[in-house]
């Protein structure tokens, strides 16, 4: 387990053993598991908006692609 990215907008945790990755909305509290090509496309997708510079409509863009996936709430305790 990696963590990959935590700020206010994204949590983003690798899971190299399973070829996994998890990431959570906090402005929306929802969150995803992505395995295989979904996981892989994700972190390609997230690299390219983090060298561009961590703003947030970077992030947005990234995280807009994957939208629909993001349906699992996130609860903090």
């Amino acid at each position: 387990m990696m963590v990959v990215l935590n700020n206010p907008i994204l949590y983003v945790v690798d899971y190299p053993s399973v070829d996994g990755l998890e990431a959570i909305d906090k402005r929306r509290a929802k969150g995803v598991f992505l395995y295989g090509t979904a996981a892989q496309k994700f972190r390609d997708e997230l690299a390219d908006a983090l060298s561009h510079g961590e703003s947030a409509d970077e992030l947005d863009i990234c995280i807009d692609q994957f939208d629909a996936l993001f349906t699992q709430p996130a609860i903090y305790q």
